[in-house]
């Protein structure tokens, strides 16, 4: 499934850039950038210093056992539940369900989380974890606001990366939306002609809060060189495995309960050796299906390029407005998503 990203100004912020948004081919997530690169890279923020040792926690594995089992829904295949090591204590995933609102502060086309004042924004999120409430009464909810931190390009900008870093009062203020609902926060980085090694340590102040989690996202990554939007990028097992590491290292760094690494895919170039992604108990890995368009085209992505690469827990996105670009024009209902192998476990509306 190949993406037709064009980029076209949709605003104009006080950090000296345009925003962009566009509409990708079915079954890809809507490209989103900026350009002119023009705003001072804020320097990397200081994290706090280490909380002092945690009281001593234990994991219920007969109630993780009995989520997991619940989260496979049956699946007969082998291939579910992935052999891992059972997390550490605190662990949000398979207890609870995330459900997540996805976007940018800047822009009103990347997403419901910056589409709506946050009042509106945080009421429409109620209804849906009320939705998946009532279709799965057996896995409570924990909410979720899915930032994006750092947009693809596109132009090189200053830093020649193709890739704009948010300011850190945005992602704050995020975090104070986020206790309006005692929502968790995910920053996302699409790094662009960047790494994760170079954008994840900049996000160490708000990591070590136990309360934020991480996406990365390989549609933007662009080993080639070509500007974001050109062509669909990738992560590697070794990208992904430096993430998970990170994450794992800051865990025990401040003693935080395990991380949430959200990783989206549309399709299998995406994500390439995933047999090499390493799972750890310090960090749960989310495949997301990141596809937009009908519904059954959404569920054949879920099933072509999730289920049947198996890492750890899985994700499914709801587009508001894309999903609605194609006949039959409606919204995947959280009833009829509980009828996949596995369950997804975070779940995403844009």
């Amino acid at each position: 499934m190949k993406s037709n990203n064009l980029f076209t100004t949709i605003a104009s912020i006080s950090i000296a850039a345009s925003l962009f948004a566009c509409d990708s081919a079915p079954t890809t997530t809507a490209a989103i950038g900026a350009t002119g690169d023009t705003t001072k890279v804020p320097a990397t923020a200081q994290a706090p210093e280490p909380a002092p040792a945690a009281p001593v926690l234990t994991l219920d594995t007969a109630l993780y056992n009995e989520h997991i089992q619940h989260m496979v829904n049956g699946d007969s295949s082998g291939k579910w539940p992935v052999k891992a090591d059972y997390p550490l204590p605190g662990a949000i995933l398979p207890f609870k369900r995330i459900i997540a609102y996805y976007g940018n502060l800047y822009s009103t086309r990347m997403g419901i989380l910056g589409e709506l004042p946050p009042k509106q924004m945080i009421d429409r999120l109620k209804v849906e974890i009320k939705n998946w409430e009532a279709a799965d009464p057996k896995t409570p909810v924990q909410p979720a606001l899915h930032y994006i931190c750092v947009t693809a390009q596109g132009s090189p900008g200053a830093a020649g990366k193709y890739r704009l870093r948010m300011p850190f009062k945005q992602i704050d203020s995020v975090l104070n939306i986020a206790k309006m609902i005692d929502a968790i926060v995910f920053l996302d980085i699409q790094v662009g002609l960047g790494t994760l090694q170079e954008e994840i340590p900049e996000l160490e102040k708000y990591l070590a809060m136990p309360n934020v989690h991480l996406g990365i996202d390989p549609e933007f990554s662009m080993k080639g060189g070509q500007a974001p939007g050109k062509v669909i990028g990738s992560f590697d097992a070794a990208d992904i495995n430096y993430a998970t590491e990170y994450l794992a290292n800051m865990v025990k760094k401040y003693n935080l309960p395990p991380k949430v690494l959200v990783v989206h895919r549309f399709t299998r170039p995406m994500v390439k050796n995933y047999q090499q992604i390493k799972t750890r108990p310090e960090v749960q890995i989310v495949m997301h299906m990141d596809g937009w368009g009908a519904p059954a085209r959404k569920i054949g992505t879920y099933k072509h390029f999730i289920y049947t690469e198996p890492v750890e827990y899985t994700g499914f996105k709801i587009f508001y407005k894309n999903d609605l670009k194609e006949t039959p024009s409606r919204l995947l209902t959280a009833e009829e998503l509980m009828k996949l192998k596995p369950r997804p476990l975070y779940i995403q509306y844009q």
